[in-house]
């Protein structure tokens, strides 16, 4: 992108946020950003501030052409309040601002578990949000910034939705960095079978995604899209490569899936009621994505966003053991 473009990126400090707002910068963007602590972002402005703080909200979408919004509460656990405040107010903040601003194109960056209700989504494109029916607080108040996102679809206004599913990459602490620390704990069992199918998506691919959907066109706009690799492995076998790439034991255990996701709910409900430090062993939520598939159908995303993935599966966890190897030796 070139000229007077300017993008508002939110939520720049995280893995997936940094990485697309150092690309946009790259691809000649004119890039501010909004999030709590400085962004490390080469070339980008950083406006320090809160997602939730209407003032700090205005401040950084004046004088933008774009939003790119990122900024979320992500924790496995915590209060549903601050997830409501974050998540859900936030994003009708900014929906708020962007359009007082004269914003043109706004990306709403979503998950594909506002439509995940406890079953298997097998090839399937991306589903209604469901906000009362998806599965913890992230996945409601998710879903719920999603709908309000799309429902302020209009001309003048374009809006669309991007879920990317499972991002993972180098120095990713959401999933990879969770994933080993528990296996070198031995805390990674395999829940049922651990044979159900997962896609998910390389962080350089979900950057392009995101790149791509600022400059859609038009008529792509009023929908959601599900953004995977495409590449679907069964739960053991992507579990053993990452472990392996980050030098961590492969996981052999096994736990059965109902006595997991049961477990996982007792354990949702003693944290949310008493004040315990750190992460639960288990939730429910991650039980239930671990022991059941979910793969989605590509087509339709590729073709409204005018994108492929360019970094395979293999050459992802490649990367990850490199990575692993110069990280051991520092």
């Amino acid at each position: 992108m070139t000229g007077t473009a300017t993008v508002l990126v939110t939520g720049a400090s995280g893995m997936l946020g940094r990485a697309v707002a150092q690309r946009l910068v790259d691809d000649g963007w004119d890039v501010r950003t909004l999030q709590r602590r400085p962004s490390g972002v080469d070339g980008a402005r950083d406006r320090l501030g809160s997602i939730t703080d209407q003032a700090d909200v205005e401040r950084a979408v004046d004088g933008a052409t774009h939003v790119l919004h990122l900024a979320a509460k992500v924790d496995i656990v915590g209060p549903p309040e601050q997830y409501r405040q974050v998540n859900v107010e936030g994003t009708r903040t900014l929906l708020a601002a962007a359009r007082t601003a004269d914003v043109a194109r706004f990306v709403q960056v979503s998950s594909p578990s506002v439509a995940h209700v406890g079953g298997s989504l097998v090839g399937v494109g991306a589903g209604p949000a469901q906000p009362e029916l998806a599965r913890g607080p992230y996945a409601r108040t998710k879903a719920a910034a999603e709908v309000l996102a799309l429902a302020a679809d209009e001309p003048g206004f374009r809006v669309l939705a991007v879920r990317p599913h499972v991002v993972w990459g180098p120095g990713d602490t959401q999933l990879v960095g969770r994933i080993v620390d528990r296996a070198r704990a031995g805390r990674l069992p395999l829940l049922g079978s651990a044979a159900p199918l997962i896609d998910t998506t390389y962080v350089d691919n979900a950057v392009d995604a995101l790149a791509a959907a600022l400059v859609a066109d038009e008529s792509s706009f009023g929908e959601a899209y599900v953004v995977t690799n495409g590449e679907p492995r069964p739960v053991a076998e992507l579990l053993e490569a990452i472990c392996t790439a980050g030098g961590a034991p492969v996981p052999t255990r096994h736990v059965p899936a109902r006595l997991a996701r049961g477990l996982g709910g007792v354990l949702d409900e003693v944290w949310a009621r008493l004040p315990l430090r750190g992460e639960p062993p288990l939730t429910r939520f991650v039980a239930e994505q671990l022991s059941t598939a979910h793969w989605f159908d590509q087509r339709r995303t590729r073709a409204a966003l005018g994108w492929s993935p360019r970094v395979s599966l293999d050459e992802g966890i490649a990367r990850l053991a490199a990575h692993t190897r110069v990280h051991a030796r520092g």
